[in-house]
């Protein structure tokens, strides 16, 4: 056919549609592609696509969630990455890991800190990797980090929850053991020179979780983690179009762009204390008692304070421990 001949071909005939004349210029093209002997480009390098199966997965592969939107699959996935943080990268050594129930519920209270919280996901390694039983533990995430493109997500598939009293009593009904951070904000927030100085635990909350669903409460002193991202400054008027409470500066970010975000490799230990039993002591009604709350609440920080101070203690070196 020559050039005139593909042109009178592609003119629209009596009583044709417009998408009719579309779907016969697509064959059309595509026959010419073919004697042209066109090879179409491949959609997607092995490197995309060996990234969309990572995050999508197979889709021959069974998507098992839970109700609060864990990845069995996505867990099983990842978790080599945060073995290779826990076992090599900040060589995290555990005390008193004994110390959480083997079954049941409970509530581990940890200081919290480090900018970007990779502490819940290494306290629940602690007790996987570490504890006898190798329990999973499901943590809180404040609601800002569900702000970020991808973080909120990766959170969900991971094993977060996010931070609410409904969603941590649902959690301690079905005999979960639950870490809770009662610094929130405050404490990943703090600049560097008030490391390892514990904030002041809001309203409480884990205390009256505790009272109501009879959960013992296992403190948690997680050291190491105030130094992988040593916040300098931050700015909140920066921070306010994106949603998310504050912009850190540290030594290397945004100084050195998206490597910025790489942690430092500290050296970190995670201690578990003795349990209170606040429900056997108490009872159940102690959880309209605002003054006993708040005083249970500051008993339990004087208590994490202190077995930080005791961890720093027996420090020798912030990056060999």
């Amino acid at each position: 056919m020559n050039d005139e001949g593909k042109i009178h071909y592609l003119k629209r005939g009596p009583g044709e549609s417009w998408e009719e004349l579309a779907r016969r210029l697509e064959t059309r093209l595509s026959e010419l592609e073919k004697e042209l002997g066109h090879h179409p480009r491949k959609e997607k390098t092995p490197a995309l696509k060996l990234l969309k199966t990572f995050w999508f997965g197979d889709e021959n592969e069974p998507v098992e969630y839970d109700e609060f939107g864990r990845d069995i699959n996505f867990v099983k996935k990842v978790k080599p990455l945060f073995d290779f943080l826990y076992y090599n990268y900040w060589r995290v050594r555990v005390q008193g890991v004994k110390n959480v129930p083997s079954e049941g519920r409970g509530l581990i209270v940890a200081n919290h800190s480090g900018t970007l919280p990779y502490d819940g996901a290494m306290i629940g390694l602690a007790v996987h990797n570490d504890h006898p039983v190798r329990r999973d533990v499901r943590f809180l995430v404040e609601d800002f980090v569900y702000h970020f493109p991808f973080l909120g997500t990766f959170m969900y598939r991971i094993g977060g929850v996010r931070a609410c009293q409904e969603n941590a009593e649902r959690l301690l009904r079905e005999n979960h053991l639950v870490t809770v951070f009662p610094e929130g904000i405050k404490g990943i927030g703090k600049h560097f020179k008030n490391r390892y100085q514990l904030q002041r635990f809001g309203r409480a909350g884990f205390i009256k979780l505790a009272l109501k669903t009879g959960s013992p409460l296992i403190p948690t002193a997680v050291i190491g983690a105030e130094e992988i991202h040593p916040m300098i400054y931050k700015s909140t008027i920066l921070a306010r179009p994106l949603g998310v409470p504050y912009l850190p500066v540290t030594p290397t970010l945004p100084l050195l762009g998206p490597l910025g975000l790489i942690p430092l490799p500290s050296k970190w230990s995670i201690y578990f204390g003795e349990p209170f039993d606040f429900h056997k002591t108490y009872g159940p009604d102690a959880v309209n008692d605002q003054l006993l709350i708040n005083r249970l609440s500051e008993e339990v920080r004087q208590k994490i304070q202190e077995m930080v101070i005791e961890g720093l203690k027996q420090r020798r070196s912030t990056w060999f421990g």
